[in-house]
């Protein structure tokens, strides 16, 4: 039998679960079980919890189900353990090192209390102070073991679940679980404090709870603030049958009713129904006082009284009173011109055009990418709605003409901007663009995140000084609705780089059904747009670019390459974007296909990618075809970069670390043998784990068609997609 059993509900947090799990097995302690809850097998966070359990004989996993909430997690934990203690952890906490350690030896101090507290850190997702709420609470506390009435102002019920230890027995014997709903840590906190008999406390940090950029999501609008009420309201029964004295049940009051005025407090808490909240408060308040309770102090006590009195409409003038304030000024709308200032104004105030949709990608530069794609399959499944495509002015010309456009700064685009319901980017849409109530923003991203991208790039001077500020650009994040995935990898790199309320899809990328849709007529086709002469094997070269470099330069002699390597290859040239110099040039072996508009059409056409860090390879390995990685800087470009993974440790193929190691892979064919296959396999299955064909289909049923997700069509299973086939037999030569 264990000393502590650890459980770690995980719903909603995969990105961040592995910090939690990683705390607690580099514990000095070895003594326990971590028993992580996640959603039903398959999902983000099993998935993790799952490969830990691999790992690890101590990680048990347990499942429960999302619809039972933070409470049904921990009951479904709590039946598993096994442990004497047991310890609630948070998916977003971690345990400080020697936590386990320092809780062992002050239980061996005390005994065997029922509960031991104990102090935790908060710490800000972002910057700030890190705080410690618990510690004003416990200094009142003995210095040893001691009954509940000994410590009236320990009452439970302000000491979130994790910020404890539980001894098993006590809660299986008193027949206590965590209360369904929301605010659950309220009433378990409440109902063990009134059980207990014996407590103790241990004045050091054990927990830090990493505060969600987001916040907390009881703090959010909503019915489920009602739940509060149904917490106290549980509470305060059990203290009246278990007879408990005034001099506890004082505290205990004030304490439970101190939570329920800041929420009737605060507006945004309780958009509607508001005076209905107010009334059971008050109810309760009047029903379960204490004789001779006396209100606090200020105006706190004021709050107190009026609740006493039933007085709403006096609460309410006196909240608005304090609470008054201008708007924010950033919320208004600036773009460039007066007149087009004002425009937008007005067409704010204009009701939303339920039927038009707003779609850009990267920055205006074209028709192309996700949008694209999305845009092309609504055509076809929401023929109802008005589509219309942003572009800067010299990207007019690569609008297809059955596309309706609107040049980026015009009058139209503000319009359209204004009215639209339905907002699409692959990036991200203009400061100024204002998020309507009602109105729905999909961001579909660009790639898979090899390297650092959001918030995460903040410790990385050099590319931390291009993006400029991280509070506008997590301003434009907070805009989204949801977020497209690729892979699980992305969803939890995507949590963590964009920390937001957004609902994440994985659908896959819609740009990649090309992958999968695509024919040896269309493969053929390209080719002979790039001008790829017939017979030859096309290598397409694209490389990232170095945020510490400036302009483009391959880094490699391609026409060294081709002499090195054979008459049988051509290469083609992709540059990064930001190298666009339009239509693609070149002759002989080398070809200049960066200004293609499709990086689709040119990985068609290419029966192998070279590549150095570029997102590319994680859309090309959809192709199921080689993937050489050129990783001549690696060592500088993770330092300055920063990376989420060790390419070189899980490459999708040959790695070349020099120009004569490349052209040796393709002179000797182990670019294309059974080494590199086996590895192009593991790549695949990790990376295009939602690419299958039909990801445009479900991002248009649910977003734009608003389908319930059990509708939207389940991806395939990787083993039974077929990708469009290679132009040339890839064998060793």
């Amino acid at each position: 039998m264990p000393r502590f059993s650890i459980i770690v509900p995980s719903h909603g947090v995969a990105g961040r679960l592995s910090l939690a799990l990683d705390s607690v097995l580099g514990q000095s302690f070895g003594d326990f079980e971590l028993i992580p809850v996640s959603d039903a097998p398959g999902s983000p966070a099993a998935d993790v919890a799952a490969g830990y359990a691999e790992r690890d004989c101590r990680v048990a996993p347990v499942h429960a189900p999302p619809t039972a909430g933070l409470a049904g997690a921990r009951n479904a934990g709590l039946r598993a353990a096994l442990g004497d203690w047991l310890l609630f952890l948070d998916g977003d906490d971690v345990l400080v090192p020697g936590a386990l350690a320092a809780l062992d030896a002050r239980l061996r101090e005390t005994g065997d209390v029922d509960v031991l507290y104990f102090e935790h850190e908060r710490i800000p997702w972002w910057t700030g102070e890190p705080g410690n709420p618990a510690a004003p609470l416990l200094a009142g506390a003995p210095g040893g073991p001691f009954a509940p009435p000994e410590a009236v102002g320990l009452t439970g019920v302000q000491l979130p679940a994790w910020s404890a230890a539980y001894r098993r027995v006590f809660l299986l014997d008193q027949e206590l679980a965590f209360p369904d709903g929301h605010f659950t840590d309220v009433g378990f906190g409440g109902l063990v404090a009134l059980c207990a008999e014996r407590m103790a406390v241990l004045r050091q940090i054990v927990v830090r709870h990493l505060l969600r950029r987001q916040g907390n999501r009881l703090n959010l609008p909503g019915e489920h603030h009602f739940e509060l009420l149904d917490q106290v309201e549980l509470v305060l029964v059990r203290a009246a049958e278990h007879g408990l004295s005034a001099r506890r049940l004082g505290p205990l009051f004030e304490q439970l009713f101190a939570a329920v005025l800041k929420t009737a407090a605060h507006p945004r808490r309780l958009p509607r129904r508001r005076r209905t909240f107010f009334r059971r408060a008050s109810g309760l308040y009047r029903r379960y006082r204490p004789a001779g309770f006396r209100a606090p102090g200020g105006s706190v006590g004021v709050q107190h009284r009026l609740l006493a009195q039933r007085a709403y409409t006096v609460f309410r003038a006196l909240r608005g009173a304090n609470q008054a304030a201008a708007k924010v000024a950033s919320s208004v709308p600036r773009p460039h011109g007066l007149r087009t200032r004002l425009r937008y104004r007005l067409q704010l105030r204009r009701r939303l055009d339920q039927n038009l949709a707003v779609y850009c990608a990267y920055w205006g530069r074209g028709y192309t990418c996700n949008p694209a794609a999305i845009h092309a399959k609504a055509r076809e499944l929401a023929p109802h709605l008005r589509s219309v495509f942003l572009v800067e002015p010299d990207a007019v010309d690569g609008v297809p003409d059955d596309v309706e456009y609107a040049v980026i700064g015009s009058r139209k685009y503000w319009d359209v901007l204004a009215r639209a319901k339905y907002l699409v980017n692959n990036a991200n849409f203009a400061d100024a663009v204002v998020k309507r109530r009602g109105s729905v923003h999909l961001s579909t991203q660009h790639g898979t995140p090899l390297k650092k991208m959001g918030a995460d790039q903040a410790t990385y001077p050099v590319v931390a000084a291009a993006t400029g500020s991280f509070a506008r650009l997590l301003a434009r994040v907070d805009r989204w609705d949801y977020n497209l995935s690729s892979n699980r990898h992305s969803t939890q790199m995507w949590e963590s780089a964009y920390p937001a309320a957004h609902e994440t899809l994985e659908y896959g990328y819609p740009r990649n059904d090309a992958y999968y849709t695509s024919t040896a007529a269309d493969v053929a086709r390209v080719r002979r747009e790039l001008g790829v002469p017939e017979g030859r094997k096309a290598l397409l070269y694209a490389p990232t670019h170095r945020d510490h470099a400036t302009g483009f330069e391959t880094g490699l002699d391609l026409d060294a390459l081709c002499e090195e390597i054979g008459d049988e290859y051509v290469v083609l040239l992709r540059a990064h974007y930001f190298y666009d110099r339009g239509g693609a040039r070149g002759g002989g072996r080398v070809i200049d296909v960066t200004g293609h508009r499709s990086s689709e059409d040119v990985c068609l056409a290419a029966d192998a990618l070279i590549t150095d860090y570029s997102s590319i390879m994680f859309d090309y390995a959809n192709l199921d075809r080689p993937i050489v990685v050129y990783a001549d800087d690696w060592e500088v470009y993770r330092e300055l970069r920063g990376v989420y993974f060790d390419l070189l440790e899980e490459p999708p193929g040959r790695v070349a670390r020099t120009p004569g190691e490349l052209a040796a892979v393709f002179r000797d064919g182990s670019w294309a043998d059974e080494e590199a296959r086996a590895l192009r396999a593991a790549f695949r299955e990790r990376f295009c784990q939602f690419d299958d064909g039909q990801a445009a289909e479900r991002v248009v049923r649910r977003v734009l068609l608003g389908e319930p997700p059990e509708a939207i069509p389940p991806v395939i299973p990787l083993a039974e997609r077929v990708p469009a086939p290679a132009a040339a037999t890839l064998v060793r030569s």
